[in-house]
């Protein structure tokens, strides 16, 4: 079959050979199974596939095992050994051992190309969503977020979003006027949420330079899509965080690629894996998001597969859009279990032959039950399938042959070295510096004028004294009352500036200073 990967079949109690057909791979998928059941291999024969059809891909290594995707198999090796068994088996004939192109990532930069996000473009839903804040607390993030865009303050790491957040708790009597309530516990608790992101390296994921999506979906030179691996199996201990990078991830996709209508085959495949953990717990403006990216992302020429233990995972929304099927086993030893297991078989197009319950029940390690859309994007009729081996390595590729293809990678110059360019933290810094010196000049000034004027003082008691007063002297006239006023005035004045020259009277200073510096 032309323009499709092939999956599997054959076989005696197998039916005929079943493909994915490139012109309906936009129309996402799922793959699901029981721990142990098949799923990995699953994906790593369709990553192949669409790389060699020249369509990148976009998939994270939860257990380390896919990084065998840029190693060739081998008949040698004992894993391997059954799989010219099992290509013969089911048609396999052109079945051959092969590596293909692949590009390593990893959010702590370890085990491949740094990934940084700005914070701005992660956005305050997705941040909530990371930091798990509360309604409050995430609306006092959208004021920071309208804040900067006000005020010019690019917000790209995360001291750049703790400067922001102090800045809005002293100046929130203000804020309050115009954004409703802001509190100093709410504020409080952002910045300890951000301390644990810290601690827990997810600093590392925002900042610049950021990842261009176009090198997310490239081609080599012989035409086969790059296969993107993202390295999750360090990333999974903070499950939150590999669930939102990849939320934004598809969000940027879906806001940045242009409309291509219905293409022959997709511009990019992401795969999705663990999706449960995108959907526990989310809120509903979260997961009506997710729906909504999924819907018309197609349009972009992206397919979405994802893959996880069970169906019933998936929000029922999102699952009536994923057209293409690999079911393996599942297992039913609870009353949620068969309910589970039953509603899944419910989900598929019936097929005469057998069971669907029973089937995906009773399918073995390697085996499937599938269903492929076919012409005018119709679902297929479910089938059992023996899913086909692999040409490239299974199992992880070796840690000195990883290093070797990172280095040898033309982007490590491009993502290596992060750039901390000029950004909300040091421009709210500046405001402050600039306007904690020019109230220290105030207060020096005043310094000097007190010091002239205890000056002037001395002198007119020194005066007084030596010439006395002539008991014969005139009565005082309205002048000389005047004078009096006048320095009952300045001693006001004196009074004033010296409360100004404490640490009131600076407060109150560059509040002022603040407030016209942030005007310009």
């Amino acid at each position: 079959m032309d323009e499709a990967i092939f999956v599997g079949g054959g076989g005696a109690q197998y039916a005929e050979k079943q493909y994915l057909s490139l012109k309906y791979a936009n129309r996402h998928g799922l793959i699901a199974g029981a721990t142990g059941t098949g799923k990995t291999v699953t994906l790593q024969i369709l990553a192949e596939g669409f790389s060699a059809a020249g369509v990148p891909v976009f998939l994270s290594d939860v257990k380390g095992d896919l990084s065998g995707l840029a190693a060739a198999g081998s008949a040698a090796a004992k894993l391997h050994a059954p799989f010219t068994e099992r290509a013969a088996k089911i048609g396999f004939d052109d079945y051959t051992y092969a590596a293909f192109p692949v590009t390593f990532w990893d959010l702590y930069g370890q085990q491949g190309h740094p990934v940084r996000t700005t914070v701005a473009e992660m956005g305050p839903l997705l941040i909530s969503r990371l930091l798990e804040l509360s309604e409050a607390q995430e609306g006092i993030l959208n004021i920071a977020f309208r804040l900067a865009d006000e005020q010019g303050l690019p917000l790209l790491d995360l001291k750049d979003l703790q400067a922001l957040l102090v800045w809005v708790g002293e100046n929130r009597a203000d804020l309050s006027l115009r954004y409703g309530n802001i509190s100093v516990q709410s504020v409080g608790a952002i910045q300890r949420r951000l301390l644990v992101l810290e601690n827990q390296g997810g600093a590392q994921l925002f900042g610049e330079p950021a990842l261009a999506l176009a090198d997310l979906m490239r081609t080599g030179a012989d035409g086969r899509g790059q296969i993107n691996i993202l390295a999750a199996d360090t990333l999974m201990a903070s499950p939150r965080l590999y669930a939102t990078f990849l939320l934004w991830l598809l969000s940027e996709l879906f806001e940045e690629l242009p409309e291509v209508g219905d293409p022959d085959k997709p511009r990019l495949v992401f795969f999705f894996d663990e999706a449960h953990l995108l959907f526990d717990d989310a809120p509903k403006a979260l997961v009506d998001k997710v729906e909504q990216v999924a819907r018309l992302i197609r349009s972009k020429g992206v397919g979405v597969y994802f893959v996880t233990q069970n169906p019933d995972d998936i929000p029922e929304d999102i699952l009536g859009q994923l057209g293409n099927r690999v079911q393996h086993a599942l297992r039913a030893f609870t009353a949620r279990d068969r309910k589970a297991l039953r509603m899944a078989a419910e989900t598929y197009r019936e097929n005469p032959d057998f069971d669907t319950e029973a089937a995906i029940r009773e399918v073995g390690v390697g085996e499937a039950v599938t269903s492929m859309l076919q012409k005018k994007g119709v679902p297929g009729v479910v089938q059992r399938t023996l899913i086909r081996p692999p040409s490239s390595q299974l199992g992880p590729l070796e840690a000195a042959a990883r290093a070797a293809l990172i280095a040898a990678s033309d982007l490590g110059a491009r993502y290596a070295q992060p750039v901390d360019r000029v950004s909300a933290y040091e421009m709210l810094k500046a405001r402050a510096d600039t306007a904690a010196q020019a109230a220290e000049a105030a207060e020096a000034r005043q310094d000097d004028v007190s010091a002239t004027e205890r000056e002037y003082s001395a002198g007119r008691r020194y005066s007084g004294t030596r010439v006395g007063r002539s008991t014969s002297q005139p009565k005082r006239t309205a002048p000389s009352r005047r004078a009096e006023d006048d320095s009952f005035g300045e001693a006001m004045g004196r009074m004033v500036m010296k409360e100004l020259s404490g640490t009131t009277g600076r407060r109150i200073v560059r509040g002022i200073l603040g407030g016209l510096f942030r005007a310009r």
